[in-house]
């Protein structure tokens, strides 16, 4: 099955809240060396005026990912997982991700382009720490290239 390009443009509706807990922070911050306090011990993360341990900034990728399920698992959209490479991935910050956050997210697929067997899939996750999507935290803006049956 082909990659449904009727999906660029689509826009899910927001996830459920993503909890950021302590561990899932100290394990990120573990995984990838960051070494700073404000990653790993509370009392320097509050001495530094966050409300609690901050989470590196690629911790929203686990965040994002999240959401982008609601993609990648619609049979519609014909995306086979298995054929799927990461291209790019950025991020763009309003302010720091904070243990205890609830994370709602608002996938949003920017568009898909075919090409000889390759299809580039981008999608456009935006965080924001309540319900109401009035508070931004975090843009992250994703590139999936997902290789046809005979690339």
């Amino acid at each position: 099955m082909a990659i449904n390009a009727s999906y660029a443009g689509r826009e899910y509706a927001p996830t459920d809240p993503y909890q950021v807990g302590r561990a899932k922070v100290r394990e990120l911050a573990a995984a990838t060396a960051a070494t700073q306090p404000v990653h790993h011990d509370l009392v320097a993360a509050r001495a530094a005026g966050y409300t609690d341990l901050v989470a590196s900034p690629t911790f929203a990728v686990i965040i994002a990912q999240a959401a982008e399920a609601q993609l990648i698992e619609d049979p519609d959209a014909g995306i086979d997982f298995s054929r799927v490479v990461h291209a790019d991935e950025r991020f763009t910050h309003t302010r720091p991700i904070v243990a205890g956050d609830e994370i709602t997210t608002v996938l949003h697929v920017d568009s898909i382009t075919e090409r000889a067997g390759l299809a580039m899939v981008t999608t456009r996750c935006e965080l924001y720490g309540d319900a109401t999507l009035s508070d931004h935290v975090a843009t992250v803006r994703s590139t999936l290239a997902v290789r046809g049956e005979n690339a």
